[in-house]
């Protein structure tokens, strides 16, 4: 599959508006990242029920959240967006409220994917994919972590070995979680000692890197990264002693959604759309392929169990994620959340 950016952003938007103009089709438009979903997935879907859709490619959160807001959601039907910008569509009056009568596949989804705190009873979106934030790691060259703080005060053997995420909320994340704090804590005081704390965490690291740390670890240029759990599943598929761990002060509960626009012209379509992708194999791709665990049990419990075995993280319990706390809208205090990272990402 095509190693898309998927993580990028989850900060919000009010400086957004000014993107470019959406692009307009006859049919149904899809806007999804790159490699999100099955090559054919829209030409079978248009094949299955006669519907004329086409996908429109993303690269980040921000870069569709933009085009949305200055479009106010005209010429897009369904978008794929993490579940802060799709609270963010709800806010704005963007997103569809959802009639669940409509998408029988609904009911496939785990009881804990309709119960998320970015959106209970799914009014508005639907989860995709879900996961978790940890530590990705050569267990040949380095022990096992067990804190946030691992990665952050490194030993000196491993210092300069290490890399952790630029964008915004899991890099301010991973010091949140190590101080005990909320990954959506606004307190200024706090996160003025999150900021300090990844300051000096700045001088130990080898790179801030959102794409390719798997590709470190696996070429022993890093040996403790911070990782999405689907992207370690990456560098695991290539060096078994590359493990991943969930640091004992926990992780975000990432979710990424798809959300119908009010303002599509393509309604059922789109309610068809999203009916399609919930159906069990078509959702069972998405675990197969990105390695990512998908919130839909019927899916889920179709994936060989040898996938499992290699990337034990996929065979996390819902039940076990939604201990974690979920990432939200942080409203104005993004701005501050992008000043702070600002000056960590600049200090010496």
């Amino acid at each position: 599959m095509s190693r898309h950016i998927l993580r990028n952003g989850t900060g919000l938007i009010a400086l957004l508006a000014a993107f470019a103009t959406p692009a307009f089709a006859d049919g149904l438009t899809v806007s999804n990242w790159d490699g999100y979903m099955a090559a054919d997935a829209i030409d079978n879907f248009n094949s299955e029920t006669g519907n004329t859709a086409e996908l429109v490619l993303h690269a980040t959160n921000e870069e569709i959240m933009g085009k949305l807001i200055a479009s106010k959601g005209v010429g897009y039907d369904v978008v794929f967006v993490s579940s802060p910008f799709a609270e963010v569509l709800n806010n704005l009056g963007l997103a569809e409220t959802l009639d669940h009568a409509k998408i029988p596949n609904i009911g496939n989804l785990y009881a804990e994917a309709t119960t998320l705190s970015h959106d209970p009873g799914n009014a508005f979106s639907l989860p995709y994919a879900w996961g978790t934030t940890g530590l990705c790691y050569r267990s040949d060259l380095v022990d096992t972590p067990t804190s946030w703080n691992d990665l952050l005060k490194p030993a000196e053997s491993v210092s300069g070995k290490t890399t952790m995420l630029a964008t915004d909320r899991w890099l301010l994340a991973a010091g949140q979680l190590s101080l005990g704090y909320s990954v959506n804590e606004t307190d200024a005081d706090k996160m003025a000692e999150v900021r300090d704390l990844l300051i000096d965490a700045k001088g130990t690291l080898l790179a801030y890197d959102d794409t390719t740390f798997y590709a470190k670890l696996v070429s022993g240029e890093a040996e403790l990264v911070q990782a999405w759990d689907g992207w370690c599943n990456y560098g695991i598929g290539e060096n078994a002693d590359i493990k991943y761990v969930i640091p004992e002060e926990g992780s975000d509960l990432w979710v990424d959604t798809m959300v119908i626009m009010k303002a599509s012209e393509n309604k059922d379509a789109a309610y068809e759309f999203v009916n399609y992708i919930l159906d069990a194999d078509n959702h069972r791709w998405a675990a197969e392929n990105i390695l990512y665990k998908v919130p839909n049990e019927a899916a889920m419990s179709g994936v060989d169990g040898g996938l499992i075995e290699t990337f034990p993280n996929m065979g996390m319990a819902p039940a076990d994620m939604l201990k974690f706390e979920q990432l939200r809208d942080v409203g104005a205090a993004q701005r501050d959340y992008s000043r702070l990272v600002s000056e960590i990402k600049a200090a010496n």
